[in-house]
């Protein structure tokens, strides 16, 4: 089993004193950071841009894992790389061409995600399991943090691993939505390998460093 990762999502933090934000973070041995950008065409919400992933990439050495919920992905692929992604997930149901898309982010020198939204078959990313780098588990609806745990996908995620094993595949299985120090056991137990935080993070009644710790402590239980 590879090591289980705790990826924060910057969605949630103070942008006021981003930078420290993420100093927090890496003092306390997160592992990526996690940056939802939204376009307001394919989630209703819009939020930041490859100049975000560009001032990360110059305070802090972890990882950026750029989620990208925005229509026609392929065209800004290269903005994002850029500026400093390490990984870019594309959605399956924004990428008609989804091998082309994954070919181009490989290209690119960064790692391939595909998404899939709660609503969305597992069958959807069939065709690409032999192909991209880690496959993210929406477990609410795209669009904002701090919404309610969709549990059915709870289910999915056990599916894809089981079809990851039998292809023995090592893609990461990342989730993201709701996942604080209850569901993550459970994300954790179906298969998943990365989790992605926000509002446990950065809104937790005693800080950031605070949020973090519960979360790492849930990822280390057997």
């Amino acid at each position: 089993m590879p090591k289980l990762l705790l990826a924060p999502s910057i969605l949630s933090a103070d942008f006021t004193r981003l930078g420290e934000e993420l100093a927090v973070c890496e003092s306390s041995n997160a592992d990526w950071i996690h940056i939802d950008v939204m376009d307001g065409r394919f989630v209703p919400n819009i939020t930041m841009g490859p100049f975000i992933v560009e001032a990360c990439k110059r305070v802090t050495k972890l990882p950026l894992d750029v989620h990208l919920m925005i229509e026609k992905p392929e065209r800004h692929l290269k903005a994002f790389a850029k500026a400093g992604a390490d990984n870019i997930t594309v959605h399956i149901e924004a990428c008609p061409h989804i091998h082309r898309t994954i070919q181009h982010i490989h290209s690119l020198g960064c790692t391939a995600g595909v998404a899939l939204n709660p609503g969305t078959p597992v069958g959807a990313i069939e065709a690409v399991l032999g192909d991209a780098d880690l496959f993210l588990m929406m477990s609410v609806n795209p669009g904002y943090s701090g919404q309610k745990f969709i549990s059915s996908t709870v289910a999915k995620v056990k599916e894809i691993r089981k079809r990851l094993t039998a292809l023995k595949s090592s893609a990461r299985i990342e989730v993201d939505g709701g996942i604080d120090a209850e569901t993550l056991p459970k994300m954790k137990k179906a298969g998943a390998d990365v989790f992605v935080a926000a509002t446990a993070v950065f809104k937790h009644p005693k800080g950031t460093k605070a949020g973090i710790k519960i979360l790492q402590a849930k990822l280390r239980d057997t």
